[in-house]
């Protein structure tokens, strides 16, 4: 999986975790400093996404960004939305991966030398191997863009791919340890991520990963999102405002799609339909939960989402459940974390060959 050595312990590493919702990206282990890019990619000419040019750059790039790469334009986020772009659900992620890796290189201001973290959802050791070499070939090579008309250029020497779920264990296994908390290294453990394309099923022993025991699912939050549209004449389940409002506190759950004069109050149909969902989701995650687990980590959005309804289920069951904070952000924080520890390893080695 390695390219050429790196030269220095300056190369940086860039974690993307290719939510369906939003691309969570991170430079760091800081969580406050994981930004959340909305998951929409528009393809336009050139001329089309150089009229925003006109704008004055200190506008927040995380509305407004596009980029020219290979004589393509690119509209990522909120902006690609605004031209109509869905979020791809049902795509294979390898689909505008590069694109998204792009607009985080973008974004921090990265040069020259980066790593590149990602993952991918675990349908079969087959189908994650096949997509990683593919992720890999795309993305593994120098890049020349333009980024909101400025110049970038960029070497991405290293990429790593894991299965999506498991940056989690590892943010979770790297917070600060108190006397109760558990020693993952030394258990059984279930990794729960549930996404809005995926809910993903991971078994890790002794973090070694269990590769005939896990699996991801077509069973996310973007099912849940369906029913939700579903209640809501002229709702659009892929529409990001209807997202937020879903995740909002109760009493703010106020929606209104476009062309409607009244907006719709979520907290009156969301209770039942929350059930009804977290039953479902609660009957896979049994009958697929492997014996010998001790304890299980749930994450993720829709983790986060369903907590409550989930907790319990575990608690019966004699498990021990922790919920990865920050849950959306717990796999981008991990993945940065691994390739921290590849980067060292990669150095160190150099360092070896070279005395």
């Amino acid at each position: 999986m390695a390219g050429k050595q790196p030269s220095a312990s300056s190369v940086t590493v860039l974690s993307v975790d290719l939510g369906r919702t939003s691309t969570k990206t991170c430079v760091s282990r800081d969580p406050d400093k994981v930004v959340l890019i909305p998951a929409n990619v528009a393809h336009l000419t050139v001329e089309q996404v150089r009229r925003g040019g006109f704008e004055s750059q200190p506008t927040d790039p995380l509305l407004d960004i596009w980029l020219e790469y290979q004589g393509r334009g690119f509209a990522i986020g909120q902006l690609a939305a605004d031209f109509g772009a869905k979020l791809g659900v049902g795509q294979s992620k390898v689909e505008d991966a590069l694109v998204k890796v792009l607009a985080c290189v973008g974004y921090f201001g990265l040069k020259d030398e980066i790593a590149v973290v990602l993952g991918l959802p675990y349908y079969s050791q087959e189908q994650f191997d096949r997509e990683k070499e593919q992720m890999m070939s795309l993305i593994r090579s120098p890049h020349v863009m333009s980024y909101r008309g400025e110049f970038v250029a960029v070497d991405i020497q290293q990429v790593w791919v894991m299965p999506e779920g498991f940056g989690s264990l590892i943010w979770c296994e790297a917070q600060d340890k108190r006397a109760s908390s558990p020693d993952f290294p030394s258990l059984s453990v279930a990794v729960v991520d549930i996404g809005h394309q995926t809910t993903d099923f991971l078994m890790v022993d002794r973090f070694r990963f269990a590769r005939g025991a896990s699996k991801s699912e077509p069973f996310a939050m973007s099912q849940f999102y369906d029913q939700v549209a579903a209640q809501i004449q002229g709702a659009d389940s892929q529409s990001l405002s209807l997202i937020e409002a879903v995740h909002r506190p109760e009493g703010e759950r106020f929606f209104r799609p476009r062309g409607a004069t009244k907006p719709t109050n979520l907290d009156e149909i969301l209770p039942s339909l929350r059930r009804s969902f977290a039953r479902e989701l609660s009957d896979r995650l049994v009958a697929w939960l492997p014996e010998r687990v001790t304890d299980v980590i749930v994450s993720g959005g829709g983790g986060e989402f369903f907590w409550g309804e989930l907790r319990p289920l575990l608690r019966e069951a004699r498990l021990k459940g922790h919920l990865a904070k920050p849950s959306r952000q717990a796999n981008s924080l991990g993945q940065y974390i691994y390739g921290e520890a590849q980067m060292v390893a990669l150095i160190n080695k150099l360092a070896a060959a070279q005395s």
